[in-house]
C-alpha cells in the first residue's frame, strides 16, 4: 500500500507507483508546506518547464492540515491555468479526447485543496483505466510496515536518487525538438502526448 500526499495534478512518478501498487492513502492530515507537489504541477511548454501554482487562503496558525486549506477565491486562477494547459498541450495528440473533462472541473471547481486535488486524481485514474483503491485521511497517518511512505519521496525539493525505483521514460513530446525531452512533469503531459499508451510508459517507469 502506498502513503501519497495529495498533491495537484500530481507527477507521472506518483502514477508509475499507482500503476504497480493499485492501493493508497491519501494523507490530508499533514502539515501543508510550500513549494510542494501539494499546490503545484509541472508542465512542459514551448519555453521549457513551467509551474502552476494554486493560490491557498491559508488557516489561523502555522501548521494547518492540507484538509482545512481552502483554494482562494479572489483572482481567476481557474481560467489562468486552464489557458496555459490549453496553450501548452492543444497541438498535443490527445488534448481534444480528454479536454472537455478537465474543463469541467476548472469551470466550477471544489473550494477545497485537497477536494480539488482528489477529483483531478481520481479523473485521471479513469481516464488512465486505472481501477486504484485510494482512501482520504484527514488525519496525518503514521505509516506501519505494509506501507511505502511517498509523502516526502516524490517531492520537487526531493534529488533524483530518493526514488531509487523510478526511472523516467522517454516518450513523444511536442516541444522536445526545441526544449529536449522533459522528465519528471504532471501526469498530464503523459496523458496529452500518449493516450492511452500512458499506460505502457507508467509499467516501465518503475522498477521492480
Amino acid at each position: 500500500m502506498l502513503l501519497l500526499s495529495t498533491a495537484y495534478l500530481p507527477p507521472i512518478q506518483t502514477f508509475a507507483h499507482l500503476y504497480h501498487d493499485r492501493e493508497a492513502v491519501v494523507d490530508e492530515g499533514e502539515h501543508y508546506v510550500k513549494q510542494t507537489y501539494r499546490n503545484r504541477c509541472v508542465i512542459a511548454t514551448a519555453s521549457g518547464p513551467q509551474s502552476l501554482t494554486l493560490p491557498v487562503e491559508r488557516a489561523a496558525g502555522s501548521h494547518a492540515p492540507v484538509a482545512s486549506l481552502r483554494l482562494s477565491a479572489h483572482g481567476d486562477w481557474p481560467r489562468v491555468h486552464w489557458q496555459a494547459l490549453v496553450s501548452a498541450y492543444e497541438q498535443s495528440p490527445y488534448f481534444d479526447y480528454y479536454a472537455d473533462d478537465f474543463q469541467t472541473l476548472y469551470r466550477r471547481p471544489p473550494a477545497g485543496l485537497a477536494d480539488f486535488n482528489h477529483a483531478l486524481l481520481t479523473l485521471m485514474l479513469r481516464l488512465l483505466d486505472l481501477e486504484c483503491s485510494l482512501t482520504r485521511s484527514s488525519r496525518y497517518v503514521t505509516p506501519h510496515e505494509s506501507m511505502t511512505d511517498l509523502r516526502t519521496v516524490i517531492s520537487p525539493k526531493a534529488s533524483p536518487g530518493a526514488d531509487p525505483r523510478f526511472e523516467p521514460r522517454p516518450y513523444y513530446q511536442v516541444f522536445a525538438a526545441r526544449t529536449g525531452f522533459l522528465p519528471r512533469l504532471s501526469m498530464v503531459d503523459l496523458l496529452f502526448h500518449m493516450g492511452p499508451e500512458s499506460r505502457l510508459i507508467l509499467r516501465d517507469s518503475l522498477r521492480r
